[in-house]
């Protein structure tokens, strides 16, 4: 189960972050750079988004209760916005790159760790509502501080294949070349719409069973 839940968040995160579709944003941003600041920035944005999952995961369910949103619910629109973007990743984008629907040029002041790279492109709607989905399988026991580890290093792997593909980001990108990146991004898009089905599934099952009609 554990396990299960590991290798869950652990794919679903990083397919929803897609650190190869980030690399041309990143290396625009730090255009005329050297690898020690490469390799910093790429730190810190790896850092920011780690901590705002964390947030997330273990406060996550307390925000719900203030809000009164059931568990349920959180699924089945988490599973509507991950499919959402598992669409726009499979199909063609009219929109053009992603640099451009961030609005970054590499003269951008500020901290770029942060903003644009931990938020939208790290932690953006898709990383909050997976980290979300996940902390409601975790259960308040034994087996649950389990779970909620198994997320807690899910969170950690993504971030770590995510912090070297930036910091590697120019060999990356030579490599394979832009059409590289576009077949592995409409790959992990088609994925993505399969997790938020998921998702979904689950969200209804849950809903059906508490808000179902019952026979009188």
């Amino acid at each position: 189960m554990e396990l299960t839940l590991f290798i869950g968040t652990f794919t679903t995160l990083l397919a929803v972050i897609n650190p190869l579709e980030a690399l041309p944003v990143y290396l625009k941003l730090l255009d005329g750079q050297d690898q020690q600041a490469h390799r910093r920035v790429a730190f810190r944005s790896c850092l920011y988004a780690a901590v705002m999952m964390l947030f997330f995961l273990v406060f996550g369910r307390f925000v719900l209760e203030i809000f009164g949103v059931p568990l349920s619910m959180v699924r089945i629109v988490g599973g509507i916005i991950l499919m959402r973007i598992g669409f726009s990743l499979f199909l063609p984008s009219s929109n053009g790159s992603v640099s451009d629907k961030v609005g970054v040029t590499s003269e951008q002041g500020g901290n770029i760790a942060f903003v644009p790279l931990a938020i939208p492109l790290m932690f953006g709607p898709g990383a909050l509502a997976t980290v979300i989905g996940m902390s409601t399988m975790v259960k308040l026991s034994k087996p649950g501080v389990i779970s909620f580890f198994a997320i807690f290093a899910a969170i950690f792997a993504t971030m770590l294949v995510t912090y070297l593909s930036l910091a590697y980001a120019k060999k990356i990108l030579g490599r394979i070349g832009p059409l590289g990146i576009d077949a592995a991004t409409r790959l992990v898009g088609f994925f993505v719409s399969a997790m938020g089905m998921g998702l979904i599934f689950h969200g209804l099952v849950e809903a059906i069973g508490q808000y179902g009609i019952i026979a009188k």
